[in-house]
């Protein structure tokens, strides 16, 4: 398999991409679904900010180099990829933040209405802010499992949240259909894109969705702690209400009003100060795979991993895919359940093969195309077989939990 690996990778449209990025020698990444590598242009533009922008002009830089409209700027960016017009998607904040900014600007949308629709097993952050808001007496939270959703939406469910790609399982939702069943039982949806943005396509607008959340840390390579991004469809602007009515969401910061006038647009989803050196990172990733297509990177990722399941078939391997086996009903990653997944996962990576597990027993393996190679996935075949084979992955020390697994 390694040869043909070879012979694949020189045939791989993308391969030129790998030397954009700063990848250690002789570690093979598969954890680029929860933090993305680090583009090379990344350090200098960092660089300029700091010593240019910020040590040289200083507070000037909020007009010199236009650090106020960044968030609007690179949300402008990341629209094209997820489906949407530039003005429907802002830099700000953290998907748990965004999360619970929409969930309160879609009740305040739904007069009568409080039930928030999601399934059990869904992302922590996404179901605990459901429960913040249900503390409040705002929110109803009801979960139903995935083949019940559409016989859930009735006359309370004021807003249907879900992950486009299971955080998990990598399965992926039909958005269109079931933004359609949301709208017909009377309800809005909203989509977090946390581990779909950056890695396939996504067309929001074509599905009509009413809203969508991101994280830029991921696929989009904006590094650890990277802010994320919100989505809101052009017809919604006008009655969106976001509870954290900060000063940058304000029609004039500048004029320093006691009373809130909430800004155009998904201009008033943002509260503080923006956090310039991070934004300035995450547009460098987003320059970065908007140069190479989503569309580009989805059909390779499809490869990639359709690969590793050949090479696990070829070398023996028998894991229970937890991930759909059709590639086109799953996201960027594959996931097996082992019943000592994290000691595996522990043996890999002291292997120099980083994936990533998730409890109770799932070894998670992400595919970010601009940087794996077919090489890559061969020799990941091959040390996985060896550690089961081995029973490398018994040694005590792999069975040592880290604060983040």
């Amino acid at each position: 398999m390694l040869e043909r690996a070879r012979e694949m990778d020189a045939a791989d449209p993308l391969a030129q991409y790998r030397d954009r990025f700063e990848l250690p020698e002789g570690v093979i990444y598969l954890d680029g679904n929860s933090l993305g590598a680090l583009p090379k242009a990344t350090p200098a533009r960092l660089e300029r900010v700091v010593r240019e922008e910020w040590g040289g002009d200083l507070i000037k830089s909020w007009n010199t180099a236009d650090w106020i409209s960044l968030p609007q700027r690179v949300g402008g960016k990341i629209a094209p990829l997820i489906g949407a017009e530039a003005h429907e998607v802002i830099v700000a904040d953290s998907v748990s933040v965004n999360l619970f900014k929409l969930i309160s600007a879609a009740l305040a949308m739904q007069s009568g209405r409080k039930v928030i629709l999601s399934e059990p097993g869904n992302f922590p952050t996404d179901l605990y802010m459901i429960q913040g808001l249900e503390k409040q007496g705002l929110a109803e939270q009801r979960l139903a499992d995935r083949d019940a959703i559409v016989d859930a939406l009735d006359d309370d469910v004021a807003l249907l949240l879900l992950t486009h790609v299971h955080y998990k399982t990598g399965q992926k939702y039909d958005m269109a259909a079931l933004t359609k069943a949301a709208h017909e039982a009377g309800a809005l949806v909203l989509w977090d894109l946390s581990h779909t943005g950056g890695a396939m396509p996504v067309a929001l607008n074509d599905c009509e969705a009413d809203f969508a959340v991101g994280c830029g840390y991921k696929y989009l390579n904006g590094g650890p702690g990277a802010p994320a991004y919100a989505f809101v469809a052009e017809r919604h602007h006008e009655r969106l209400e976001q509870p954290l009515s900060g000063w940058m969401g304000h029609a004039q910061p500048f004029a320093f009003d006691d009373a809130y006038q909430p800004a155009p647009g998904t201009q008033r989803l943002l509260c503080g100060t923006a956090p310039i050196l991070s934004v300035a990172a995450l547009e460098e990733g987003v320059d970065l795979v908007a140069e190479i297509g989503v569309d580009r990177l989805w059909e390779k990722s499809q490869a990639l991993s359709g690969f590793l399941l050949e090479c696990l078939s070829e070398a023996g391997v028998s894991l229970d895919l937890v991930s759909p086996n059709d590639p086109s009903k799953r996201g960027s990653q594959l996931s097996f359940r082992h019943e000592n997944a994290y000691a595996l996962c522990q043996a890999l990576i002291a292997r120099g093969v980083i994936g990533d597990f998730r409890a109770p027993d799932v070894l998670r393996l992400g595919f970010a195309p601009a940087y794996l190679r077919f090489g890559d996935i061969a020799e990941t075949a091959r040390h996985l077989a060896e550690v089961l084979e081995s029973g490398e992955w018994q040694r005590p020390e792999f069975s040592e939990r880290a604060a983040v697994t």
